[in-house]
């Protein structure tokens, strides 16, 4: 699939300006969120009464509402608060509020995916369309991505560029001090497993392997409980549905994926 992102018909809004610092090439770009929400919208409701719940942004010194243009953010040091603008935030890192830096090019499957956040799409800006299309080439050419860092609403990005079909991505990334140790989770070692289950459970995987395709893969849970919505609306009564889950036991194990194997079998052939 490939995307227009030049075209005026595109209704994206762009959410950062500034641009990509490729050695000493700066291409002016504009970053567009790659992804949306599909949740539905629930509201809180009063239990009793039905009535929406709103929320106020309240001083807890006065109790009073604060209108939105009053509020600032503020770190708390030293048993209180230090008050922060705009300015401040840019002081940080003037450069990087202004600048994805490439600061180093590297493999694509050398970061491990538990990095990887949100996806954003990079359009080149009016006076950049060339030295985009020259960095978008010679990371598909080379095969290699670009690791840089930025400031955008207040926060630091690390992140990568990388080409994809006609256009170039910025993939924010996780910074290493926001991944959890692992050391905590409790995994038996020494367990034995058998050659009959071993043999098995690859063959359930073999029959069940495919080519990915992520069109074939749509929110179930969502029309599910939109349906129930729509059922309540009419003043239907809705049937409970509960499932117990029965866990497979370690001397049921061969018997299970032997049932398992067959009912694969048996689908494929009806």
């Amino acid at each position: 699939m490939r995307y227009d992102l030049t075209s005026k018909s595109n209704i994206m809004k762009s959410i950062w300006s500034g641009s990509i610092g490729f050695g000493l090439v700066n291409i002016p770009v504009k970053l567009f969120l790659a992804v949306q929400d599909s949740r539905l919208e629930l509201d809180m409701l009063d239990g009793k009464t039905g009535s929406a719940i709103k929320f106020k942004r309240v001083s807890e010194k006065t109790g009073k509402e604060i209108p939105w243009e009053q509020i600032k953010k503020g770190y708390y040091y030293n048993e209180e608060y230090v008050l922060l603008d705009d300015s401040d935030f840019e002081a940080a890192s003037p450069k990087k509020s202004k600048v994805i830096e490439i600061e180093a090019f590297v493999n694509d499957n050398e970061i491990d995916d538990i990095y990887f956040e949100t996806p954003y799409f990079l359009e080149p800006a009016k006076g950049g369309e060339k030295a985009y299309q020259l960095l978008l080439k010679a990371l598909e050419k080379t095969k290699k991505v670009g690791l840089s860092r930025f400031v955008m609403r207040t926060q630091e990005h690390l992140s990568v560029i990388r080409p994809k079909d006609n256009y170039l991505m910025l993939q924010q990334l996780r910074f290493e001090e926001e991944l959890r140790s692992p050391e905590e989770i409790k995994v038996p070692a020494g367990i034995r497993l058998s050659t009959k289950e071993m043999t098995m459970a690859v063959e359930l995987i073999k029959q069940h392997s495919t080519v990915f395709d992520i069109s074939k893969y749509q929110d179930e849970y969502k029309k599910e409980l939109m349906k129930i919505i729509k059922s309540k609306a009419s003043g239907k009564k809705i049937p409970k549905k509960k499932l117990e889950v029965v866990y497979t036991k370690k001397d049921d194990l061969v018997e299970q994926l032997k049932a398992s194997l067959t009912k694969t079998t048996k689908k494929r052939a009806s």
